[in-house]
């Protein structure tokens, strides 16, 4: 990385401000106190300190510490008895529910590699992740066997673990004893890109650990809520980084207790909440607005919620919103926003905690992140030259730490695209300000955000070229009210071909995970195209955005 500013120096000045800006907000360092262990190895800790502590809560059944310890050695000895060794990936092709965290569980405990799959995805996405990742072995429910079996015959998978087998499995003898390598691969979970299809960003347990021990860290509990370890809400699928983050590893670290929902629901929320003492969640603006609104609220304590976590993504938190949760939940409840991150940093690279005061963290340059979490560093640089930018100017957010991504699942070029001199180039717009705070100002120019999930054209654009009649396809974001952004395509067809834009939409919504449909697909007879031969994105965006359909 060239620099016109030494980046030692840099650094030095970055760190010390963020030390000041810390002080009487967060903590200043990032450890656990039973030292550097596996989240498997963690879950046996508080299996023989606190054998009954609920860790796991779902609407079919709740497991202790000491249960769910049993359940995933019982699933890991099963999956040896399969031949799954360490390094050997295996699917979890599951909806949130105590079968994917016991999945879990088990395949780290082997020292197997966790390859978490939308339950969500078509064929044409299964097929893509199964044949990147090639796990031999699948764990699954019944109801998502029709699209596996769509696909199995162009996959290496050789086994499924599905309803049947289950019970079988999980009473299976135990397999000890627990694999301890900490940077060992241990997950591939998949993330878009600005070119091509899904990438496995390699992630290894210290990863994961350090993460749910910067989660755990930065909340400042007091002692009765340190002794019961964070309780998290969380419908957020775990199949994502942020879910698994905090459904699965901040709780279970913690000697929490994670409830998990299977989806989100107002009425459930609220009983769980107050249920289980709930002491986090995160959610949308649009779901702490139906909260405040909805009849039960006033029938519900939730005052155990000291950690309520906000991701603007369509509607953005306000002074007004955090005042009125504040009046009606209680004074020690602060809606704030969660953290920046993103699935090759294992999401929570930031911390908010203490910048509330005044609506400090609400009243700058949106959106503010906050300070970086003990041991991680973020600088703004230049865009074309990585050189760092002073305080205060914008440019592109690099961050390294504990949990930045190893590399790209068989992607050399763009693991070396990504990774430079040590330091995650995110593609993503900030800037830094006078006490080191991150301020997110946009994402690079292409990804699409649909009710907070990611799209990348290129990968819209490739699924919708494996249609027969497409010859070319680009994609990009318009407005919309209701989900924030959508997808709009544009297309040329072979000469000669029918095809017509919606009957090209129909047929991308049984291709194709449905936030990802595009909202309306355009038949061009020609894409405009630079100098260069690349696409004009910018003028199909002007165009798309005056004819896009009503939401």
């Amino acid at each position: 990385m060239s620099t016109g500013i030494p980046i030692d120096a840099y650094l030095d000045d970055l760190r010390a401000r963020q030390a000041k800006a810390r002080r009487g907000r967060q903590p200043s360092a990032t450890a656990h106190p039973a030292g550097e262990l596996t989240l498997p190895a963690h879950v046996a800790r508080w299996a023989g300190l606190r054998p009954g502590r609920p860790a796991l809560v779902t609407a079919e059944e709740t497991l202790s510490y000491r249960e769910l310890d049993d359940r995933a050695a019982r699933l890991a000895g099963w999956l040896a008895a399969q031949g799954v060794r360490p390094g050997d990936r295996v699917g979890v092709f599951l909806p949130n529910g105590a079968r994917f965290v016991v999945a879990l569980l088990a395949v780290l405990r082997l020292g197997a590699v966790h390859v978490p799959v939308n339950p969500m995805f078509r064929a044409a996405e299964l097929r893509h992740e199964l044949r990147d990742a090639g796990p031999e072995v699948i764990v699954t429910r019944d109801a998502l066997l029709p699209v596996l079996d769509e696909v199995r015959h162009e996959t290496p998978v050789r086994t499924v673990l599905a309803d049947a087998e289950w019970p079988a499995a999980v009473a299976h003898p135990r397999h000890e004893p627990v694999a301890d390598d900490l940077d060992a691969l241990a997950a591939l979970n998949y993330t878009g890109g600005t070119t091509g299809l899904p990438k496995g960003c390699e992630h290894t347990q210290r990863h994961m650990v350090y993460t749910a021990t910067a989660i755990d860290n930065g909340r400042m509990p007091d002692a009765a809520e340190r002794e019961r370890g964070i309780v998290s809400v969380c419908y957020l699928p775990v199949f994502w980084i942020a879910g698994e983050n905090l459904g699965i590893l901040a709780p279970l670290v913690s000697g929490g207790t994670s409830v998990l929902l299977t989806r989100w629901d107002a009425a459930e929320v609220l009983r769980a909440i107050e249920e289980h003492g709930a002491t986090t969640m995160a959610g949308t603006v649009e779901n702490y607005l139906e909260l405040l609104d909805h009849p039960d609220l006033a029938r519900r304590d939730l005052t155990t919620l000291t950690a309520p976590l906000t991701v603007s993504f369509i509607r953005k938190l306000t002074p007004a919103l955090r005042a009125r949760w504040k009046a009606a939940v209680g004074p020690r409840s602060v809606l704030r926003e969660a953290s920046y991150g993103m699935t090759e940093t294992h999401t929570s690279d930031t911390n908010t905690l203490g910048f509330q005061d005044g609506d400090h963290d609400l009243l700058s340059d949106p959106v503010f992140c906050g300070l970086p979490v003990p041991g991680t560093d973020f600088m703004v640089v230049d865009f074309a030259t990585g050189t760092p930018l002073p305080l205060g100017e914008r440019g592109e957010i690099v961050v390294r730490g504990p949990s930045v991504l190893t590399r790209y699942w068989n992607a050399p070029d763009a693991t070396a695209s990504a990774l430079r001199d040590g330091w995650l180039h995110t593609g993503d717009i900030g800037v830094l300000d006078e006490e080191g705070a991150l301020h997110y100002l946009g994402r690079d120019k292409d990804m699409i955000k649909v009710k907070g999930m990611s799209v990348f054209p290129t990968e819209v654009e490739t699924l919708l070229a494996h249609h027969p009649d497409v010859v070319a396809a680009a994609v990009v974001a318009v407005p919309d009210s209701a989900s924030g952004e959508r997808p709009y395509a544009f297309v040329r067809t072979a000469p000669g071909s029918p095809l017509t834009g919606e009957e090209l939409r129909e047929w991308a919504a049984g291709t194709m995970a449905t936030y990802k449909v595009p909202a309306a697909v355009e038949v061009v007879g020609e894409l405009p195209l630079t100098p260069t031969g690349k696409i004009r994105k910018t003028e199909l965006t002007a165009r798309a955005s005056r004819t896009r359909p009503a939401p």
